[in-house]
C-alpha cells in the first residue's frame, strides 16, 4: 500500500472504529470497563509504586479512573497528558480526583498548574490496534512523539475494546509499538 493510501485507509478505520465504539450500549460498556480495569489491577502491580500516564475518557473510551484510583490508594501518582504544541511531545500534568481542571485540546479536561512528571508507566487509549501492539491513534501523532522522547521509555499498556482489534494497522517507521494491550478479554503480550 501507498503511503497516500495507508493515510485515507487510517482515515476511514478511524471513524469507522470511533463510530462503533460510541454507539455500545451502556450495559456492555459497564461490563466492558469492569472487565478491563479488573485486568489492570491484577495484571499490573507494579503500577501501585509508579507514575501512571493516564488519559481522559473521550469518545466513548474505555474509562481508566477506577483503576487508576486502585492505584493512587497504594501510593501511585497518576497524570493526564497535555498538548503543548502541534507535533511535539505531550507532556503529563499530576492529577488526582478534584484537582482544578481546565479545557485542553478538543475541550478535555486538564490539570491546571500541577507538577509536570515524566511517566514510568501509560495507560493509553488505542483507536483500534492490532496483535503486533501498533495502535491506529487519532492521526496526531503525539503518543509516538512522546514515547521517542522519554528515556527509559515507559511501560506501555493500551487499552481498547476487543472491537478495535485490526489485522494491521499499517505500521509505518515512526509508529511505536505498545508493550500490552489489555481488551476485555484478557492481557496480550504484543509480538512487538
Amino acid at each position: 500500500m501507498q503511503p497516500e493510501d495507508i493515510k485515507a485507509w487510517k482515515a476511514a478505520q478511524r471513524k469507522d472504529l470511533i463510530a462503533r465504539r460510541v454507539a455500545v450500549s451502556d450495559a456492555d460498556r459497564q461490563t466492558w470497563n469492569s472487565a478491563i480495569t479488573r485486568h489492570l489491577i491484577d495484571g499490573f502491580p507494579q503500577l501501585a509504586t509508579q507514575c501512571i500516564g493516564m488519559y481522559w475518557p473521550y469518545q466513548g473510551e474505555f474509562d481508566p479512573r477506577h483503576a487508576v484510583h486502585h492505584f493512587r490508594t497504594l501510593g501511585a501518582t497518576t497524570a493526564l497528558p497535555e498538548v503543548v504544541r502541534k507535533a511535539e511531545p505531550l507532556q503529563f500534568r499530576v492529577w488526582w480526583p478534584g484537582v482544578a481542571m481546565g479545557k485542553g485540546v478538543y475541550d478535555i479536561p486538564v490539570p491546571e498548574g500541577t507538577d509536570i512528571v515524566v511517566p514510568q508507566a501509560l495507560i493509553m487509549p488505542p483507536v483500534g490496534f492490532d496483535g503486533a501492539g501498533y495502535r491506529l491513534g487519532y492521526g496526531g501523532g503525539f503518543y509516538d512523539r512522546t514515547l521517542a522522547s522519554i528515556a527509559p521509555r515507559p511501560l506501555t499498556i493500551g487499552v481498547a475494546y476487543e472491537l478495535s482489534r485490526l489485522p494491521t494497522i499499517h505500521p509505518q517507521s515512526f509508529d511505536l509499538a505498545m508493550d500490552y494491550v489489555v481488551t476485555e478479554r484478557g492481557i496480550f503480550k504484543t509480538k512487538a
